[in-house]
Order: structure tokens, then C-alpha cells, then sequence
């Protein structure tokens, strides 16, 4: 059954051997030639699944990953029968527990750049709350980098979601994001987010012109 219609890729639940999973399965683009379509689809998958399994290693908890269906440009995935964060933030009244949620963020996203992971579409879409827990998905358009530019423009993506779709509660989370982030990067942490005032900054600049 089709959840979700993606630019890059659809979601499918489905029944596999005894499970109910995701199947996230890669768009042709048929504006391609067929062969290089194909070949940035395989890798694609490939890297989504290797990124999932060093998410989840670094101790950030990400959907189980079944079966990698390179053939297929496909992932099996865990369903993980929960709420988005967005969602859930559009009906919190409890600041403590906003607080302690986003505390969370911050830490996971922390390990996450310690480990030279940059999640690529950092949004409260692409955090699922489950079991008590935070899950973070679709790293579709992640990567590896040692850059601190494409950490702190990670950071940036959540900010401006936070700030345009949450703004009635921006402060507590940012300011809870940034303490659970200075908790597991330290001083580290500084040229970081003195990178994205930079890049705010140029952002400002530009749009202004």
C-alpha cells in the first residue's frame, strides 16, 4: 500500500516474511538516460543503507534496515508505527517534555556530525517519535563529510523549520537542540555553530541584495 509519494522515492507498507515493513522504493526519472538513471538510483540505495547502519552505530537510533534490494533500487525497512515529531509538536503543551525531546535532537544530531554524518534534510519530518524514543529517517540525501560548513548547514535546515513551522515554540527548542549538542561536542561544538551564524549571515546578505 502507498504512504507516501516522494520527488525521490515512494513508501510502500507492506507484509514481509511475517513482518509489516517499508518499502522505500527509488522514482525512475525518466528524463534520464536509462542507464545513468539506474546506476544513480543503485547508488543511492546503497549509500541510504550504509548511512542508516553508521547512523545507528554511532548510536542514533535509525529504522532497522531488512533487506537491501539493490536489483530493485529498494529498502526494507522497519515500520516504525509512531508519530512524526512535526505532528506531535503541532499539539504540545508540555514544555518540559518539548525540552527534554529536543535535548534528545540535539544529542543525536551531535553524534551524528562526530562521526562525520551530515543527515542531508534535517526536519522534524524526518524524526520519528516511537517507543519512546527518537528516531531519525530518510537520510536520502545524506553524506560523509569532515566539513564544518555542511554541519552547521545541517544545523541551519532544523533551524529554519523550527523558526517557520514551530515558531511559537523556537526558543525552547533551539536553545534545548544547542544544550544537548554542546553535551556531546564540547568546545568542538563552538566552530560549528560560529560556521552557521557565518552562513546565516551570507543567507541574510543574499537576500538582501
Amino acid at each position: 500500500m502507498l504512504i507516501h509519494k516522494g520527488a525521490e522515492a515512494n513508501l510502500y507498507l507492506e507484509q514481509w516474511h511475517n513482518r509489516i515493513v517499508i518499502r522505500k522504493q527509488r522514482v525512475v526519472k525518466k528524463y534520464r538516460l536509462p542507464e545513468l538513471d539506474y546506476r544513480l538510483r543503485y547508488e543511492r540505495t546503497r549509500h541510504e543503507a550504509k548511512l542508516l547502519h553508521l547512523a545507528k552505530r554511532a548510536g542514533v537510533p535509525t529504522p532497522l534496515v531488512y533487506f537491501v534490494d539493490i536489483p530493485n533500487t529498494s529498502l526494507i525497512m522497519q515500520f516504525l508505527n509512531g508519530n512524526k515529531l512535526r505532528d506531535y509538536l503541532m499539539r504540545a503543551k508540555n514544555s518540559k517534555e518539548i525540552e527534554q525531546i529536543f535535548n534528545k535532537v540535539g544529542i543525536f544530531t551531535a553524534k551524528l556530525h562526530k562521526e562525520n554524518i551530515i543527515h542531508g534534510d534535517l526536519t522534524t519530518s524526518n524524526m520519528i517519535l516511537y517507543s519512546d524514543t527518537i528516531f531519525f529517517i530518510d537520510f536520502g540525501l545524506g553524506f560523509i563529510s569532515l566539513d564544518i560548513e555542511d554541519k552547521a548547514v545541517d544545523i541551519r535546515m532544523l533551524k529554519t523549520v523550527l523558526n517557520s513551522t514551530h515558531y511559537e515554540i523556537f526558543d525552547i527548542t533551539y536553545n534545548s537542540f544547542i544544550n544537548g549538542y554542546r553535551s556531546i561536542l564540547g568546545s568542538d561544538a563552538d566552530a560549528i555553530l560560529t560556521r552557521l551564524e557565518e552562513v546565516e549571515r551570507r543567507g541574510r546578505y543574499i537576500s538582501e541584495r
